[in-house]
């Protein structure tokens, strides 16, 4: 189907409310997805592991990422609206036993179940939302991203501060706030179809992946090139500053000067971008954010702080964009579509992750740091390549239904 016809699945009116409680159960599902990383100290000390075993449970937890693509697919065909309003529920059960499992085993099967319940959410939830924001797509996207960064943003807190007050042992207890955010999913979707109208169409996954060709070549560079970009400025930011001369605490700090700024640049960025169209947005951005990490490359002291919030705005903008973009790509099969972007990108980050550490033991990662601004700027082309409209929306008519943003 051609991008240019109307999703009949698209809701004219927005639902804001709806989209807001979607995005809150996004926040506190990844709230317990980002229990691991702090945990992985405890684990190594109580379990006696060695640190590639514990490196390794993280593959647990983000490998079914790879099944998003069979998820959304079933996802645009059946009402997947249960499996959405339970996800929260089943990923802080699961987190929330992990400090109680008794061996490597069982730490494993718990991170699996949680991993595919993330899979599941990831998958679907984002293109609902989308649904419910009538033609406000990269608005709803900034809102969903939104979520999840609060969520990264909390968990560790709470988790940690659990274990110091009450010891592993009393990991168990935070999964209340999992039944609960469930329960007001239940509520808020009463009555909403989680699916994209797809019966009829071709149910094999290959052959409602042919048309979607046209696409992966420059998604892969989008997101190839993205990988190198938030690998330097996320990843491993505290370590380039550290190297560079920083103190413990301000390498540490500037991540969180930078997560800040980059959850008000998805807002804005998804909101413009239903304005001024996706292309023009994610232009900007992949031109801005290497010129932002070339100046970080350059200043010292206080006058990177300034940088970092600007690498933070124009960096963690593209996500609710190339999210909005490749689901209008595709709007009787978008649930796949997402799903498709989110397993590529996990493969391709986890990838790039490990290629940018092994250059900077063998440059340096400052020059590291350095070559992958250079590289950033490779996505630009990609972004032109990109199929179909610009992204301006037509605002809905003012006054119709009870839910307007």
């Amino acid at each position: 189907m051609s991008q240019a016809e109307p999703d009949s699945g698209l809701t004219q009116n927005p639902q804001t409310s709806k989209v807001i409680t979607i995005a809150a159960g996004h926040a506190a599902h990844d709230t317990y997805s980002a229990f691991l990383p702090p945990l992985l100290p405890v684990f190594i000390e109580r379990l006696s592991l060695a640190r590639a075993e514990a490196g390794l449970l993280t593959v647990f937890l983000q490998g079914p990422s790879l099944l998003q693509p069979v998820i959304g697919h079933l996802g645009d065909r059946r009402d997947l609206r249960l499996a959405v309003v339970l996800s929260p529920a089943v990923t802080a059960v699961c987190m929330s036993l992990v400090g109680v499992a008794p061996g490597y085993g069982a730490l494993v099967l718990l991170l699996l179940a949680a991993g595919l319940s993330a899979a599941v959410l990831h998958s679907v939830a984002p293109v609902l939302a989308g649904r419910l924001s009538g033609r406000r797509l990269g608005y709803a996207m900034g809102f969903w991203m939104v979520g999840g960064e609060l969520g990264r943003t909390l968990g560790p807190v709470l988790v940690v501060s659990t274990v110091a007050l009450l010891g592993p042992g009393g990991t168990p207890w935070l999964m209340v706030g999992g039944l609960a955010a469930s329960a007001l999913l239940a509520l808020g979707l009463r009555g909403v179809r989680v699916e994209g109208g797809g019966e009829g169409r071709p149910r094999d996954l290959s052959q409602t992946l042919r048309p979607m060709r046209p696409l992966l070549i420059p998604l892969v560079g989008i997101v190839l090139s993205r990988a190198f970009m938030m690998a330097a400025s996320t990843t491993y930011l505290p370590v380039f500053l550290r190297e560079d001369g920083e103190g413990l605490w301000v390498a540490g700090a500037s991540l969180s000067v930078l997560e800040a700024a980059g959850v008000l640049g998805a807002l804005v960025g998804g909101s413009v971008s239903d304005v001024v169209g996706r292309k023009r947005v994610l232009v900007v951005s992949f031109l801005a954010t290497p010129v932002m990490m070339f100046a970080l490359f350059s200043a010292s002291g206080p006058w990177r702080v300034p940088i970092l919030m600007g690498l933070g705005f124009t960096g963690l903008m593209t996500t609710p964009v190339i999210m909005a973009s490749v689901q209008e790509s595709f709007p009787e099969d978008r649930a796949l579509a997402n799903g498709l972007y989110m397993a590529l990108s996990f493969a391709i980050r986890s990838l790039v992750v490990v290629l940018v550490g092994g250059v900077a033991d063998w440059m340096g990662m400052r020059w590291t740091f350095l070559a992958c601004a250079v590289l950033a700027l490779g996505g630009t082309p990609f972004v032109t390549w990109m199929p179909g409209r610009s992204g301006r929306v037509v605002r809905p008519s003012p006054g119709v239904g009870n839910d307007q943003p």
